[in-house]
């Protein structure tokens, strides 16, 4: 038995005054200084990214649109074939109705001891209480980001089960792929937020557990489910994940030095539902998996060789029998200001360098490499988010009208942020059509 990809949704939040409350925003208590950059909802809802992303908008769109991006607004919904797009007010709202102990409170109070204030349009809009006196993984910031993400991870399954027709009930069993820590002081980071994600969408037969793997965990969650309804143990298993509110402004000072609107004003979601195939949805090549191996080091040759090249060599294929790779898709105009670079035109670089290497490609054409077989990075960098995910929905689209005969999604992880360990990571997954 095999496993199969038969739909992917992807959704986002507006929430400028959460930024704020972003990791470097406020331990630089940037508040004030971040104001003036700050995007109207319209800005945000325009932004071709964003209208990429939730799919009224193809990803190669992208190329033939006069940068930077923010000033060029594209004609605009809020909702799209792949998702939607919400304002902060219901953002907020939807936050309200998520949380269960009564701790986010959005009637313009002042904050206690502990508390977070929050903010709607620059004014006072309530708080978000801590849990415990003392607990930090218990604290009103944490559970603030724990909060957003369960709300927008619940958007994106929402939005799946709503444009699939798949019944709520009939979902058997949800795997969380973000990058939040739910627990407190005795299991930091234990979860379980898939679980809580498919309750608040409705699934009442639903079980669930967390995958973590920094920013390739969307693609090892992939893996898992795949695993699972291929040998029999669920019929269908959803992957889900919000969006990180910790990283909302991250690249700020970037911005305002290069006079740049604050870009990472948005959380994301996604939710993916993996099924026997079926009705042609495109199949996931469980023989083809790529891993990063403990053995092979951290150097970005050794990764690719790993997540790239050995896994088609397994199928007698050489990199260009892919006809699209998809791998962090961060959007530059966030990463540029920043010092960062392109990040995914990086990637496609030393992937067709690979190809040259290995004498598949032609010198010659190692320019062309990204457009013929890569992408324009149109995610909000968000680690997990980014990671080829936010082309799926895409790709599974391609892949149903025959128009590409497969696409890899490639993501990779820095195990080094935790301090345990001086390695990286990386997974890698092939997809081909499906039959009818």
């Amino acid at each position: 038995m095999s496993a199969a990809i038969h739909a992917c949704s992807l959704v986002l939040a507006h929430a400028p005054d959460l930024v704020r409350h972003g990791s470097k925003p406020a331990r630089e208590d940037a508040a004030e200084q971040i104001k003036p950059a700050l995007r109207s909802f319209e800005d945000a809802l325009t932004y071709p990214p964003h209208q990429v992303f939730i799919g009224n908008l193809a990803p190669e769109a992208l190329w033939e649109i006069e940068r930077p991006w923010w000033r060029s607004p594209s004609e605009a919904k809020r909702e799209g074939p792949l998702g939607v797009f919400v304002e902060q007010e219901e953002l907020y709202e939807r936050m309200a109705a998520a949380d269960q102990f009564q701790l986010l409170h959005l009637d313009g109070r002042e904050p206690g001891a502990g508390a977070l204030a929050l903010y709607r349009n620059g004014s006072r809009a309530g708080v978000m209480d801590r849990a415990h006196d003392l607990d930090e993984s218990l604290s009103a910031s944490v559970l603030l980001e724990n909060l957003a993400c369960k709300t927008t991870g619940a958007l994106a399954l929402e939005h799946l089960l709503s444009s699939t027709g798949f019944a709520a009930e009939d979902l058997p069993y949800a795997t969380g792929c973000g990058e939040e820590a739910v627990g407190d002081r005795y299991q930091r980071g234990g979860g379980n937020l898939g679980k809580a994600i498919a309750e608040q969408a409705g699934c009442r037969n639903a079980s669930g557990s967390d995958v973590k793997a920094f920013c390739a965990g969307p693609i090892h969650a992939l893996v898992v489910a795949a695993s699972l309804v291929s040998s029999g143990v669920y019929e269908h298993v959803t992957v889900v994940a919000g969006g990180s509110l910790a990283k909302l402004g991250m690249k700020f000072a970037g911005a305002l030095r290069h006079d740049v609107p604050v870009l990472e004003d948005v959380l994301a979601g996604l939710a993916i539902l993996v099924g026997r195939p079926q009705d042609g949805a495109p199949l996931i090549r469980l023989d083809a998996v790529g891993r990063h191996r403990i053995g092979s080091g951290s150097a970005q040759q050794a990764v690719l060789e790993d997540l790239v090249v050995e896994p088609l060599s397994r199928l007698g294929r050489g990199i260009l029998d892919v006809e699209r790779y998809a791998t962090e898709l961060h959007d530059p105009e966030i990463t540029e200001p920043a010092g960062a670079g392109n990040v995914p035109q990086r990637n496609y670089k030393l992937i067709g360098a690979l190809a040259v290497k290995r004498g598949e490609l032609d010198r010659t054409r190692l320019d062309d490499f990204e457009r013929e077989r890569g992408l324009p990075g149109f995610s909000p960098t968000q680690g997990h988010v980014a990671s080829a995910v936010p082309w799926l929905p895409h790709g599974l689209e391609a892949l149903r009208r025959q128009e590409i005969g497969s696409t890899m999604l490639v993501a990779k992880g820095s195990l080094f942020l935790g301090r345990m360990t001086e390695l990286a990571d990386g997974m890698s997954i092939l997809l081909e059509p499906g039959k009818e």
